[in-house]
């Protein structure tokens, strides 16, 4: 009979306790929409990592030091990234602006990786005008969140992390703030390399809303991802599963009941529906790498495709690339989203160590 060491029970039940966990607030959660519109602090959501937009938007299941996925998914914060500071910049659309600022400092003491991030939206300036329409002067918007974040290596295959926000919004003399926590557990196999993540992302409340006595929810989105990486070829492919909290995902202007204009009877189109239901849950990436200072990424997202294509001029709508480097002391990455025909979105990534100065 096989011995089982106290360590070992320990690891076990607390990988036990995570699942529980998980599983408990999934069944919790309301299964209402969180579409576009339906919500507060939307831009927790907007990727500002150059690499998670050029794999499709949502967070890869990628454990290789890089601090700005544990922005989104907080289980990949290790030791490997001890020391590191990450910049963002996006040149989002309409003149919006957003980035952020991180750090990561690995506690030797307790085993517990911690970082620190400063996320921004800008909207830029507004002109404002009276009720009458009459010009009275500009205004500015904007959103902001502090994240902390902790990551634990329970044994040599799981981490969990959390990250704690605390996010504020202002739009002219409006403002609201909020808190929220994203926890994460990430299973990952150096001999297989294979590597998969349960995240629960902006669990939380708007504790002062824009107007008295008005809490709107936030985007809770729970997300499981995996990726591998080929034994004999350069190249790791990523599965998301995204808003796996509910399953319909359909605008509303989608879900509209068709009736036939001379019996008034309802008209059912169910070719491809669980398909179509099951494919805006799905995002796509791959990444081609082509040694340990170059890589390539490509990304689709389904979803994103179907809300915002041209029904004439589909285009790429949907469809995601960039590039990586790692030049001297930097690792710097470039991520392009195509979302419509007005254009995409540029992401703009850099990394350093402070240890290698």
């Amino acid at each position: 009979m096989l011995g089982i060491s106290s360590f070992q029970m320990r690891d076990l039940f607390n990988v036990r306790i995570v699942a529980l966990v998980f599983l408990s607030t999934l069944y919790s959660l309301q299964l209402t929409a969180q579409l576009g519109g339906q919500s507060v602090f939307n831009t927790l959501d907007i990727p500002a990592s150059a690499r998670i937009a050029a794999m499709g938007g949502a967070l890869p299941a990628v454990t290789d030091g890089d601090l700005n996925l544990a922005l989104y998914n907080p289980s990949l914060l290790d030791s490997t990234m001890d020391q590191q500071v990450a910049l963002s910049y996006v040149n989002y659309f309409s003149g919006v602006n957003l980035g952020f600022a991180s750090y990561a400092h690995h506690l030797d003491s307790i085993g517990v990786t911690v970082s620190a991030t400063m996320q921004y939206v800008d909207y830029g300036a507004f002109t404002e005008r009276d009720a009458a329409g009459v010009e009275t002067g500009e205004f500015r918007a904007g959103d902001y969140a502090l994240v902390l974040g902790a990551g634990y290596r329970v044994d040599s295959l799981f981490t969990i992390g959390a990250n704690l926000k605390t996010i504020y919004s202002n739009l002219s003399v409006y403002d609201a703030w909020g808190v929220a926590l994203d926890g994460g557990v990430t299973y990952h196999n150096p001999k297989r390399q294979l590597t998969a993540s349960l995240v629960l992302r902006n669990l939380g409340r708007q504790v002062d809303g824009y107007t008295d006595n008005v809490q709107d929810t936030l985007p809770v989105n729970l997300q499981f991802g995996f990726s591998k990486r080929l034994r004999h070829a350069p190249f790791r492919f990523s599965v998301v599963f995204d808003q796996m909290q509910q399953w319909d995902l359909r605008p509303p202007e989608e879900n509209q009941v068709v009736t036939d204009p001379i019996t008034g009877e309802i008209i059912e189109d169910s070719s491809f529906e669980f398909g179509d239901l099951l494919m805006r849950h799905v995002i796509l990436g791959a990444e081609v790498l082509l040694g340990e200072n170059f890589n390539l990424q490509v990304g689709y997202n389904y979803r994103r495709r179907q809300e915002l294509k041209l029904a004439d001029r589909p285009g790429t709508a949907g469809f995601s690339w960039g590039i990586g480097a790692r030049i001297k002391r930097f690792s710097i990455n470039y991520g392009r989203a195509i979302y419509h025909q007005a254009g995409p979105s540029n992401h703009f990534t850099v990394r350093t160590r402070l240890s290698d100065w």
